[in-house]
């Protein structure tokens, strides 16, 4: 059983069928995951907002005051950041404690050893993954109305948002189970500005997808990457004009978390039983 998880005191009681442990097992290393980010949320917030906040605050604020881009585009901007947020926030959580725990700490064999089936401990990794990137998404609304101005999200659209921030969050987390697995621990530097930064500048958060129509090539390399139609889902429930439509935006989404999570867990059971 993980030593991690006998260190919080929440061990499940090995009774019932094989299913409910391995349940309540996932539940209580997903918890003890939750409970370690609570004694560590002034680095997580860090991480997590930083960036992001300079981002609102270049394009949204000193471009808006100086005039090199107009007053609207700060509607357009702060769906876009919210849904790189989660994404990342979420891809980033996911990749960079795998490739510590299968390379340097080896934490990763106290939880192979909890009863519960190895893919069930690779979708928990996604899981907690999501759920930060959820948290990094939140976050950037309150800091968006308070720096930015003329913003103004219907109540109507509220729960879709709330629904499309975990839906993006899911498909960072598969993507990052993808890359922690298949990446060479050696390479992982590589790997962020190879395909970190491409994701992050294609993915049509600082920009409408169907202002592209001028520059057509890079209009389909952005409908390529999964983030575009976070992005564009966050616009299409928030504002008028042309979008994506939410339900191309919501079936790509879907189709990412199901192929990239499968790749990973593929990956995963790999690395863990070399």
């Amino acid at each position: 059983m993980s030593a991690d998880v006998q260190t919080t005191g929440t061990v499940p009681e090995r009774t019932g069928s094989p299913a409910l442990i391995a349940v309540r097992t996932f539940f209580a290393v997903l918890w003890r995951d939750i409970f370690v980010t609570g004694r560590e949320l002034g680095p997580f917030l860090a991480q997590v907002i930083i960036q992001p906040f300079f981002m609102l605050f270049i394009f949204g604020v000193v471009l808006t005051g100086i005039g090199y881009v107009q007053g609207d585009f700060v509607q357009i901007l702060l769906p876009g950041i919210v849904a790189l947020n989660g994404f990342l926030g979420a891809l980033q959580n996911t990749t960079m404690p795998l490739i510590l725990d299968f390379s340097w700490t080896r934490e990763i064999e106290d939880r192979l050893l909890a009863p519960m089936p190895i893919p069930l401990v690779a979708i928990e990794k996604m899981v907690f993954g999501a759920l930060r990137g959820i948290v990094a998404a939140l976050l950037m609304i309150p800091i968006g109305f308070l720096i930015l101005d003329g913003i103004h999200w219907p109540a109507s659209a509220w729960p879709g948002v709330l629904g499309l921030v975990c839906l993006g969050s899911l498909a960072g987390a598969a993507i990052g189970m993808t890359i922690g697995t298949l990446v060479n621990p050696r390479r992982i530097q590589i790997m962020f500005a190879v395909i970190l930064v491409p994701l992050m500048f294609t993915g049509s958060t600082q920009f409408p997808w169907h202002g592209l129509a001028h520059l057509r090539w890079f209009q389909v390399v952005c409908a390529l990457n999964p983030l575009t139609y976070a992005s564009e889902g966050m616009r299409a429930l928030l504002l008028p004009g042309p979008a994506i439509p939410l339900w191309i935006d919501l079936l790509v989404l879907v189709g990412s978390c199901a192929v990239f999570g499968a790749i990973g867990i593929k990956g995963f059971l790999r690395r863990a039983l070399d």
